[in-house]
Parts: C-alpha cells; sequence; structure tokens
C-alpha cells in the first residue's frame, strides 16, 4: 500500500507541474504586473525547481500530515477534505449497499433461470442501466421525483431524503455489474461436480442455492463490489456536482475549475488511499467468506515454520 500511494502522490504532483498554465496568473486575473506574479509565485513556492517542490510536498503530505492551504480561499486542505469527506462516504456505501441488495438477487435469479424469462428480463435491466448514463439519470430522476411529483429535494444537504436520488444515480451502473458478475459465478458454480453431489442427497433447490452454490460464487461479487465502491467514490464528483451537495466531489471539481492543485492533490491522496484500504478489505473478506483461502495460509505459513 505504501509504494502506491506514494506512486499515486509523485504522479498527481508530476501532472499539476507539468499541465500548461500560470497558476499565479490565473489567481490574479489579467491585470496583474509582472512584479506581483513573481511575488506570488515565490510565496507559493511556484518559482522552485521541481524536485525541491516535490520533495517539499512529500515531506508535508507524508511526514507533516499536512496537505496545505487553498491558494484562493487560503482554508486548509486537511480541515475541508475531513469536513466534506464523510458525506461522500455516505452517497458511496449507500449506493454500493442498494446495488448489492438488488444486483446479487437479480445475479442468483438469472443463472437459476438461465435462457428462460427471468435471466432474459435480468440481462436485459442489468445491460439497460449500464449503458444509461449516470448524469443523465440523475437529471431525469430530479425531474421526476422534484419536478412533477416533489416527493425528494433536488439539490443540497440535509436529511436521508436528500441522499435518495443520488444514491440511485450512483447505484445504477453498480447493480447491472453486480447482476452480471453473480449470474456469471453461480452458473460455473452450479455445474460443477459437488453441486450434482448435493442435489443426489435430496436436498431442496433452495439449499442448494443459497447453502452451498452462493457462498462458493461470491468470492468474484467481492472483488466487483470493491471495485464499485472504490468507483462511487469518484464517481461522486458528477453527482454531488449536480446535486451540488458540498461533499469531496464537488470540492475536487470546484478546485479543478479553479486550478487549486493544493486541494486537487490532496483529494487525489486521499482517494487512493481509500482504495488501497477498500482492496485490503477485499483480501480479508476473501478468507471470511472462502475456508480454503485461509488454509492455505495457514499451510504456507506452517511450511516456512518448518524450513530449516
Amino acid at each position: 500500500m505504501i509504494p502506491v500511494v506514494i506512486g499515486v502522490a509523485i504522479l498527481i504532483f508530476s501532472i499539476l507541474y507539468f499541465v500548461p498554465g500560470d497558476p499565479a496568473h490565473i489567481i490574479l486575473g489579467n491585470d496583474a504586473t509582472p512584479e506581483l506574479l513573481e511575488e506570488v509565485r515565490g510565496q507559493l513556492g511556484l518559482s522552485d525547481p521541481y524536485i525541491i517542490r516535490l520533495g517539499k510536498f512529500l515531506k508535508e503530505t507524508f511526514i507533516d500530515f499536512e496537505l496545505g492551504k487553498s491558494w484562493f480561499v487560503g482554508t486548509s486542505v486537511t480541515s475541508e477534505i475531513m469536513m466534506r469527506f464523510p458525506r461522500t462516504i455516505i452517497l458511496a456505501v449507500f449506493s454500493v449497499t442498494a446495488s448489492a441488495i438488488i444486483g446479487v438477487p437479480l445475479g442468483v435469479t438469472a443463472a437459476v433461470n438461465q435462457n428462460k424469462l427471468p435471466d432474459r428480463i435480468c440481462m436485459f435491466l442489468s445491460v439497460l442501466f449500464f449503458c444509461i448514463p449516470t448524469f443523465w439519470l440523475a437529471i431525469m430522476l430530479v425531474i421526476l421525483f422534484s419536478v412533477k411529483l416533489g416527493w425528494l429535494p433536488a439539490y443540497g444537504i440535509g436529511g436521508i431524503q436528500y441522499y435518495v436520488i443520488p444514491c440511485l444515480a450512483i447505484m445504477s451502473e453498480g447493480f447491472a455489474m453486480l447482476a452480471r458478475q453473480t449470474r456469471s459465478s453461480m452458473l460455473e458454480v452450479i455445474r460443477s461436480d459437488y453441486i450434482a453431489t448435493v442435489r443426489s442427497q435430496g436436498f431442496s433447490q433452495r439449499e442448494i442455492i443459497y447453502d452451498y452454490a452462493l457462498p462458493n460464487a461470491l468470492m468474484p461479487v467481492i472483488t466487483v463490489l470493491g471495485s464499485r465502491f472504490a468507483h462511487a467514490l469518484g464517481g461522486t464528483i458528477i453527482i454531488e456536482t449536480v446535486f451540488s451537495i458540498p461533499g469531496l466531489g464537488l470540492y475536487m471539481n470546484t478546485a479543478i475549475a479553479r486550478r487549486d492543485y493544493p486541494i486537487i492533490q490532496g483529494c487525489v491522496v486521499l482517494l487512493s488511499i481509500v482504495f488501497c484500504l477498500i482492496m485490503l478489505l477485499v483480501d480479508i473478506l476473501y478468507v471470511v467468506v472462502d475456508p480454503r483461502v485461509k488454509g492455505q495460509f495457514v499451510s504456507s505459513k506452517r511450511k516456512r515454520r518448518v524450513s530449516p
């Protein structure tokens, strides 16, 4: 995890460093004098060479745990991220949870009824929602539930009702992907020899599917869930902008428009850390779901102990 996060930090800093344009000129506007521009560059450290600026950035981020201050507003990037990040996490958790609740049962239904009407309906819905752009669906949901029906607020932040439409928009692509992955995994497990053995012992269809087949089909589904959660965190940049939710996505999108580099760098580094933690959690869940993974780890550990 450490090399990945450091690599992401170096990459985002290098990209922003080599982007054409002068941040000092953007901050001061077109009427700024050359003397004033040079003074601002010195204050922001923009006049230093690449390697010196990179070293300062890495030291402040990973040793001092300080992400700097916004060039335009002057507020601490760390405090702003900590204030906004919980709203983004809520969006991601709710949307991924809803995707799993809808997508996994759809995939199981499609696998059990392969090439039948339920299978075709489930796969049609998954392909349909996978192809619909998230921002377009978000606008359509606002028109339906806010403008036409007046059931839910169209933008802003407040109670739980403010998260319903954004979560629906984010989860549309996620549940479609989960449904297809669950169907594929379930079909592979259902065709295996041990499922035929279980059937021959007289177990009911429900017991075969949910007690034997589904637990063994969850490994790739967990991987997709982890990647979907990370993708949901990144996808909130568009959704939070559409719904004016003051979360990490809107904060980062505004910073990109202004070229407020400390905010962009801080948000990207934080997202990379969260993504690595999610992938670590997925690896741990492998052991919980499939005892064979734990058995392989324990076996390899014992071999290392007995080896001379």
